[in-house]
């Protein structure tokens, strides 16, 4: 999740809390909702928008469907990960203010890495089908405080046409630095999601992710495409050779390759507790969505501050 939701439009306070003083700032994570802050991106680049700045006026932007290779141009040029996943259905937010409609946002659902994701969240649904997880939300900084909060709700109500009913999505607390110590990731706890009334159903499991020297994470299927040599994999050596990892040879077994290549490029173990997981059920009324069953219990008391980065 890359975009944080403010409360709604507020007036600049006439005495700044101390949390005001010093936003924005590069090293803070995301805001509480309880702030008027809201996160933006630009070139992989986050900064923050306060409410008294201008509100979101729906009559200038409108949402439609979004051809695959747009979103992902896109999202690869914007999101701080610098990679798409799996896609089923994207969307675009267009600012239409100038006449001209300028892609300002996507909204990316796609298919789980593990059908398994979905199931035990969604039990009711059929994975990959009527259920999809949300693996991308990025608006650009250009877009005003409250955006974000509509172009979910609308891309929902596309969502629900298409026979959708049920979306998860993560929220990664852990914040990242590059190997320079650069910070490329600001940790989110989903205040968006919150604000949406999604259902906060905890922590996914906990696991060892690898960091690479740009502060990006090697996930465990870009890792099984090198080990198996599946579709893809040509792209998951280019990345690490492109960090000075030797190319492969034609008789060296890949899984050694790939142990050797992150030992050459100084890629970093770490510990994550897993990341927050949230989930929406889509339906025209609540009877229609409290019918969704959750396949975890809902907790009431949401997360608030992203993880230490020790």
């Amino acid at each position: 999740m890359t975009s944080t939701l403010s409360t709604p439009h507020l007036p600049a306070p006439t005495t700044p809390s101390p949390l005001e003083d010093v936003l924005p700032t590069d090293d803070l994570g995301e805001i509480p909702t309880a702030t008027p802050w809201c996160q933006r991106w630009r070139d992989r680049r986050h900064s923050f928008r306060h409410t008294s700045a201008g509100g979101f006026n729906p009559r200038d932007y409108t949402l439609e469907p979004l051809a695959i290779p747009t979103a992902k141009k896109f999202v690869l040029q914007h999101h701080y990960t610098g990679s798409f996943p799996s896609a089923k259905k994207t969307y675009g937010l267009f600012n239409t203010s100038d006449g001209e409609p300028r892609l300002s946002g996507v909204a990316v659902f796609g298919l789980s890495v593990s059908k398994s994701v979905l199931e035990r969240a969604l039990p009711d649904l059929e994975p990959n089908v009527a259920a999809l997880e949300c693996s991308r939300f990025v608006l650009l900084d250009e877009c005003p405080a409250n955006t974000e909060s509509w172009f979910l709700a609308r891309c929902f109500d596309e969502l629900l046409v298409a026979n959708v009913r049920g979306v998860v999505s993560f929220a990664d607390p852990v914040p990242r630095r590059s190997s320079t110590g650069e910070l490329v990731a600001v940790g989110h706890v989903g205040t968006i999601y919150q604000a949406s009334n999604a259902a906060y159903t905890g922590r996914a499991t906990p696991r060892t992710i690898k960091l690479l020297p740009d502060g990006t994470v090697l996930n465990d299927r870009a890792a099984q495409k090198v080990r198996k040599q599946e579709q893809g994999h040509e792209y998951v050596e280019a990345k690490l050779m492109a960090f000075g990892a030797p190319a492969p040879r034609a008789d060296c077994d890949p899984a050694t390759w790939l142990r050797e290549a992150l030992i050459a490029i100084g890629a970093r173990s770490v510990r994550h507790r897993g990341p927050h997981r949230y989930v929406f059920r889509l339906g025209k009324n609540r009877r229609a969505r409290d019918r969704i069953s959750l396949g975890y219990p809902e907790l009431k008391k949401f997360p608030k501050r992203p993880d230490s980065s020790d």
